[in-house]
């Protein structure tokens, strides 16, 4: 049997920080796989929505032109969005990098931080 105090401190400074870096990994992979990173970098220049003009049986060159530039516009256009997708997929993730810094150093000093706040509160009444 363990002292209370032991089992908050094995509890705040290995169990909790194991949990925060599983949880802060979950959040990272489900980013990516919200916005489909990876996969919209392997589609980039597929065209969007899968939109494409046939060209047609024969050979029409008014066609076969009008045929190339629709598809060249939605290869392009899908390539724009897709572009702008990936961007904020990635800041995303680094704004998740970020955060989840941030909130594992918290934790870690929070405990700190009461015995300070309860120090300079005590200090302030006397």
């Amino acid at each position: 049997m363990q002292n209370i105090l032991f089992q908050y401190l094995i509890w705040h400074f290995f169990d909790m920080p194991k949990n925060i870096l599983r949880a802060w990994r979950d959040y990272l992979r489900f980013n990516l796989n919200y916005f489909s990173v990876l996969l919209l970098l392997k589609t980039l220049f597929s065209p969007w929505r899968r939109y494409k003009v046939s060209y047609g049986k024969g050979f029409d060159a008014g066609r076969y032109f009008e045929a190339l530039f629709s598809n060249l516009i939605f290869r392009v256009f899908g390539a724009i969005i897709r572009s702008f997708l990936i961007v904020i997929g990635i800041i995303a993730e680094i704004v998740i990098v970020f955060g989840g810094i941030v909130a594992f150093f918290a934790w870690l000093v929070l405990p700190g931080l009461l015995i300070l706040g309860l120090y300079h509160g005590f200090r302030i009444l006397i």
